[in-house]
């Protein structure tokens, strides 16, 4: 393309939590001048509206009819992404233990699923300059076609320690247990489980630094864009 604009590259970073996903693609985006996805809190988006609106999130059914009540919006500018349900800023609200118990199951329902797959895909699709879209699912089901496929692994005790870190003091055998029980139930879910593309770079953060991972990253994006 003339004056060197770069041709908009649409990066997918998968992994479980803990891996390191939200920071590095924040970082990863906002280097490269892309926008910026984070897939997991438009789970907790609608999980949180489920909950405020009391519906049993015990009950597929009953998540799959209310799948299409709540108009979810996602700011895409890594500096500052943001999120709200009807209106409502919920960036806070949707990271109390209570969403976070419940967003497995109500991201289990195929309805929810492909709701929130829609969405993912026409903020793809309009992101102008490229987008890095980060989750559990980008790579194999919502955007098969990427043009760079990360897959993010770190041990459960690394993970563990960095996730209560973030839970500001929270108990690390527990926090660990949890995270081994959200992994288990999003990998064996039926619609969309967590798993590796095929044609995924696996980058195993255990050992690296924040920083580390993110040069890592932005090296894969550099040399696919200079690949095509």
């Amino acid at each position: 393309m003339e004056n060197g604009a770069a041709e908009p590259v649409i990066v997918a970073i998968d992994g479980p939590s803990g891996t390191g996903k939200s920071s590095t693609s924040k970082a990863v985006a906002a280097q490269l001048g892309l926008s910026y996805l984070d897939t997991g809190a438009q789970y907790r988006a609608i999980t949180w509206w489920m909950v405020a609106n009391g519906i049993d999130t015990d009950d597929p059914s009953a998540i799959a009819a209310a799948a299409g009540k709540p108009e979810i919006v996602s700011g895409t500018d890594p500096a500052g992404p943001t999120i709200t349900v009807d209106g409502v800023d919920v960036a806070g609200p949707i990271r109390t233990q209570e969403v976070t118990s419940k967003v497995s199951a109500v991201s289990a329902v195929p309805e929810v699923r492909s709701r929130i797959t829609e969405l993912q895909r026409s903020l793809a699709a309009g992101a102008e300059h490229g987008i890095v879209v980060e989750g559990r699912d980008i790579g194999t089901t919502v955007l098969p076609d990427a043009d760079l496929k990360i897959f993010l692994t770190a041990s459960a005790e690394a993970r563990a320690a960095r996730r209560s870190g973030e839970l500001k003091g929270a108990d690390v055998h527990t926090t660990k247990a949890a995270l081994v029980a959200r992994d288990a139930a999003d990998s064996s879910r039926k619609t969309s489980p967590l798993a590796k593309a095929d044609d995924a770079v696996e980058v195993d953060t255990t050992a690296l630094t924040l920083s580390q991972v993110i040069e890592c990253v932005v090296t894969l994006v550099e040399e696919k864009r200079a690949a095509r």
